[in-house]
């Protein structure tokens, strides 16, 4: 199979081929990037297809991103693209852009029952019959020149997508590429919303065995590890590693000899920035009471299963009915959520991670279902 491939590699060419695709019904789009050593994603191609041609976009040699941006950002042109999370970062990261509308093919093989979280291969290969070939996944798209090789895996990925799009958008109802559009629309706000350092420990494991004393340092330390990976742009276990986080937390270290004893620390961390460290634990857990975060939520108990055993009935009725992949339906931390609203006795309400159609297809079963099952 030959493909058209175009190179750009200067502003003005750039500027010149958006203003084309501001007039397309829509564009697939893929990224390939570096994040080995970095907080950051670092661009190395960006893939365009508009259905006929495929264009490599070099990122390294671009100034000027505003007409691709437009592009991201014009509600007339659909974005393409696949499993899109990382892409997404890509794109804010050297854009300052998200694409809308977006049109996520992992989330449209599952609205269309062929399979839930498909990897890109087997999807081409589930909807297209070809198989894509491997082996340039993990190679250094920051070299310059690009290998051949890299440059076919490059646009056949896109040309692909592209075909994979026309196929999945055929077989979609009105109603399921509506959902997919919210659900891409979700995606997209969620990367929008700024994350607060200061909240992160809350998704902290066995956080709830905490103290609020002890809390108080965990909020410190991960907000100060995220804050320091960004200015550095380094891996946050880079800075200070996961599994040290919660013994911090509990023993609160407060001399280099016992910092260097906690699970998990790296005698590099201790070096570097063992004394902040220190600084840091103390300082949280001589604050005032007053300023302490209140205790994290205790897992629910093992009774609760059985509730969920039955709201997760609801979803997968739904999506039986639907054709639509199960998984698709409703996450476990939101029906989690909506449990500890009300457990055991309730009365419960609905949690605002349940939005959307979900919202009001499911949501007054989910409630109903608990009100049968409350004694």
């Amino acid at each position: 199979m030959t493909i058209d491939i175009h190179w750009i590699r200067d502003d003005e060419s750039l500027a010149r081929q958006c203003d084309e695709w501001k007039r397309l019904p829509y564009v697939a789009l893929d990224t390939e990037f570096m994040r080995v050593d970095t907080f950051y994603p670092i661009a190395a191609l960006l893939q365009v297809c508009d259905g006929q041609r495929v264009y490599l976009i070099d990122p390294l040699a671009i100034q000027v991103w505003t007409p691709l941006a437009e592009v991201l950002e014009n509600p007339a042109v659909v974005k393409v693209l696949h499993a899109c999370s990382e892409d997404l970062e890509v794109f804010q990261r050297l854009l300052g852009s998200l694409p809308t509308p977006l049109f996520d093919t992992q989330l449209a093989a599952a609205y269309l029952n062929i399979g839930f979280s498909m990897g890109y291969s087997r999807l081409v290969q589930e909807v297209l019959g070809i198989e894509l070939p491997k082996g340039e996944t993990r190679s250094d798209w920051l070299q310059r020149p690009l290998s051949d090789m890299q440059v076919r895996y490059a646009a056949e990925d896109a040309q692909h997508l592209a075909e994979v799009y026309r196929e999945l958008d055929a077989r979609l109802s009105a109603e399921k590429r509506a959902w997919l559009l919210e659900d891409g629309a979700e995606l997209v706000a969620n990367l929008r919303r700024e994350v607060d350092p200061q909240t992160l420990y809350r998704d902290a494991k066995l956080g709830w065995k905490l103290t609020p004393q002890q809390l108080a340092v965990l909020r410190a330390l991960y907000a100060w590890r995220e804050r320091e990976a960004r200015v550095r742009d380094q891996p946050r276990n880079r800075i200070l590693r996961e599994h040290s986080l919660w013994p911090l937390a509990r023993f609160q270290p407060d001399n280099p000899v016992s910092l260097a004893r906690i699970e998990d620390m790296h005698p590099k961390t201790v070096r570097q920035d063992g004394e902040t460290i220190i600084r840091l634990i103390r300082e949280a857990a001589a604050s005032e009471a007053q300023t302490w975060p209140a205790p994290l939520p205790e897992p629910l108990p093992v009774e609760a299963a059985t509730l969920l055993k039955a709201l997760r009935a609801i979803g997968q009725a739904e999506a039986e009915r639907l054709q639509i992949a199960p998984e698709l339906m409703l996450r476990k931390k939101t029906l989690e959520a909506l449990l500890r609203t009300g457990y055991p006795d309730g009365p419960y309400s609905l949690p605002d991670s349940l939005r959307g159609w979900r919202r009001e297809r499911m949501g007054q079963a989910l409630l109903d279902a608990l009100l049968k099952e409350t004694p």
